[in-house]
C-alpha cells in the first residue's frame, strides 16, 4: 500500500470518527447526511480511494474502493442505532437481511477457495458496502419525513444526471449518453431503478413540492432513457413507467387527468420524433440470432455459452469476480475467442497499456456472471434472494391506498423489476453507483414492509379487542335475560 493509500486511509477513519459524532449529536445533521448518501451515489467515483487497484481487470471490482458516501452511511448507521429518533426501536431485523448475510457468506467460502482470491476480496469489500447501506436506510427511514428525504435526494441527483445528459447531447455530441455513471447502459438501469419511485411518489401524499419535483424527474429521466439509445433499457423503462402509473394513480377519468396525458403524450411524441432516426439505427445493428444465436459473433449469446461451459466444467464456480480471470485463460479459448492471459504479466502495466490488453469482459448477463463465478448453488441462492426481494414489494400492489409510505413501496418493487429485466442483457448491477442505490433503496424497502407488517398486527389485535368486548357484552346480557 502507498503512502498515499495511508494517509487517505487514516482521513477516512478520522471522518467517520467525526461523521458518527456529529449525526449523533444533531439529528438534522443525520438528515443531511442521509441525503448527500443517497444523492450522491451517482458520483461516488469522483471522490473515492481505491486501495489496491487491480486497474487492469476487467472485473466488476478492481479495488478496495472506499469513498465519501461510505462515510455518510457509517454515520447514519451507527447514529440511527445509538440514537434512535423518539418513538422509534433501536433495531429491528430487516426483512431479507438474513438470505443477504447467507448469500454473502456463501461468496465468501467461494473466494477462500478459489485462485486467485484477490478478485473476489474486491467484490466482497463492494457487497459488504452494500449491506451498510440497506442497514444504515432500514434503520434512517422510520416514517414518510425520511421518505421525503430519499425522494428528495433521488430528485436531486436525476435532476443532475438529466442536465448531464442534455449537456452531452446537444453540447458535446456525444452519441449515446452516460450521464455520470460512465456508460449508457448504466444510466439506463439506473433510470429504471429510480422511474417508477418518481411516479409513486408524484401520486401519493408527500408535500406537494415534492410531488412537483418527481414530476420534473420523470420528464428528465424519459428525455435521458431516450438520450442513452439503450435498446433493452428503452422498452423496460417503459413497461415499468406504465406498470407503476397504472398501480399508483386513480382510474377515474378527470379534465386535469385527460389534458396532462395529452400533455406528456405531445412531449413522448415529439422526443420520439426528434430522436427516430438515432433509435432506428441503433435497433437495427443486430438481430436477436446475430446477438444470441451466431456462435461467429461476440454477442450476448456468447457469454451464456461461456456459463454453461463453466458449469459443466466447475459446478461450484470460478470464484466470485474471477470471471475474466478464468475466460481470458481457460474458457475463451475453449470455445474458439482466445484472450491474452493475466498470467502472463509479470510486474504492474503502465495504465496507457491497458488500452491495448484483450481481457475477457463480464458477463453481460446477470445470471450467467453469477452461475459462472458461484457455481449452481450460489444462481439458486442468488434467485431466492431476488424472489424475496420481489415478495416484500408485492405486499404494497394488491391495495391502492395513496400513503407514500405504501405507495413508495409500488415504485421501489417496479424499480427492482427494471433492474432486473434489464440485468438480462447487463451486469451493470454490480457498478459501484447502481450496486449501492440499489440497497439503499432495499433498505427503504425492508422499512416500509416492517411499517406494513406493524400496522396490519395492530389491526389484527384491534379487530380481536372488538370481538372480545362483544363476545362479553353478549355473556353479560344472556343472564338479564334469563
Amino acid at each position: 500500500m502507498e503512502t498515499k493509500d495511508l494517509i487517505g486511509l487514516c482521513l477516512l477513519f478520522i471522518a467517520t470518527l467525526i461523521g458518527i459524532g456529529v449525526t449523533s449529536v444533531s439529528p438534522r445533521a443525520r438528515d443531511i447526511a442521509f441525503f448527500l448518501m443517497v444523492a450522491g451515489a451517482v458520483v461516488t467515483h469522483k471522490l473515492d480511494i481505491n486501495f489496491l487497484t487491480h486497474f487492469w481487470y476487467r472485473g466488476t471490482t478492481r479495488g478496495l474502493e472506499i469513498s465519501f458516501v461510505d462515510v455518510l452511511a457509517v454515520s447514519v448507521l451507527v447514529s440511527s442505532f445509538l440514537f434512535p429518533r423518539p418513538g422509534t426501536s433501536r433495531f429491528y431485523w430487516p426483512a431479507s437481511l438474513g438470505l443477504m448475510l447467507l448469500f454473502f457468506a456463501y461468496a465468501c467460502l467461494t473466494v477462500i477457495f478459489a485462485e486467485p482470491r484477490m478478485n473476489g476480496v474486491f467484490e466482497l469489500s463492494k457487497m459488504a458496502r452494500g449491506l451498510v447501506f440497506f442497514l444504515a436506510a432500514a434503520l434512517f427511514v422510520r416514517s414518510e419525513r425520511e421518505l421525503s428525504i430519499v425522494v428528495l435526494a433521488l430528485g436531486c441527483a436525476m435532476c443532475f444526471e438529466g442536465a448531464l445528459a442534455i449537456k452531452q447531447r446537444g453540447i458535446d455530441g456525444v452519441y449515446r449518453v452516460t450521464g455520470s455513471l460512465e456508460h449508457p447502459n448504466s444510466l439506463s438501469m439506473y433510470l429504471c431503478l429510480v422511474g417508477p419511485i418518481f411516479i409513486a411518489a408524484a401520486a401519493s401524499t408527500l408535500p406537494k413540492s415534492l410531488r412537483y419535483l418527481s414530476a420534473i424527474a420523470i420528464g428528465l429521466a424519459a428525455l435521458s432513457m431516450l438520450l442513452t439509445i439503450s435498446r433493452a433499457g428503452i422498452p423496460i423503462f417503459a413497461f415499468i413507467m406504465l406498470g407503476a402509473t397504472a398501480l399508483c394513480v386513480s382510474w377515474r377519468i378527470t379534465l386535469k387527468k385527460v389534458a396532462m396525458t395529452c400533455l406528456i403524450a405531445l412531449g413522448l411524441a415529439g422526443m420520439l420524433a426528434r430522436s427516430w432516426d438515432t433509435l432506428k439505427d441503433r435497433f437495427l445493428e443486430a438481430t436477436f440470432e446475430q446477438e444470441y444465436l451466431d456462435e461467429n459473433l461476440e454477442g450476448r449469446g456468447f457469454y451464456l455459452r461461456l456459463a454453461k461451459a463453466i458449469v459443466l466444467d466447475r459446478p461450484l464456480g470460478v470464484g466470485l469476480n474471477n470471471w475474466s480471470h478464468a475466460v481470458s485463460k481457460t474458457y475463451g479459448p475453449r470455445l474458439g475467442t482466445p484472450y491474452e492471459d493475466y498470467d502472463d504479466l509479470t510486474s504492474v502495466p503502465d495504465r496507457e497499456e491497458v488500452e491495448s490488453f484483450n481481457y475477457a469482459a463480464p458477463a453481460h448477463n446477470l445470471g450467467a456472471l453469477v452461475a459462472g463465478e458461484l457455481g449452481v448453488p450460489g444462481l439458486l441462492l442468488f434467485a431466492l434472494l431476488w424472489l424475496r426481494w420481489l415478495q416484500m414489494g408485492s405486499t404494497f400492489i394488491w391495495r391502492r391506498i395513496p400513503l407514500a409510505t405504501h405507495r413508495l413501496g409500488v415504485g421501489i418493487v417496479f424499480g427492482l423489476g427494471g433492474v432486473l429485466l434489464q440485468s438480462v442483457t447487463e451486469w451493470t448491477f454490480r457498478q459501484t453507483h447502481i450496486f449501492l442505490t440499489f440497497h439503499v433503496l432495499l433498505g427503504v424497502l425492508a422499512s416500509l414492509y416492517h411499517l406494513h407488517r406493524q400496522a396490519r398486527r395492530r389491526e389484527v389485535e384491534a379487530r380481536a379487542f372488538i370481538e372480545e368486548r362483544e363476545l362479553s357484552a353478549d355473556a353479560e346480557l344472556e343472564p338479564a335475560h334469563a
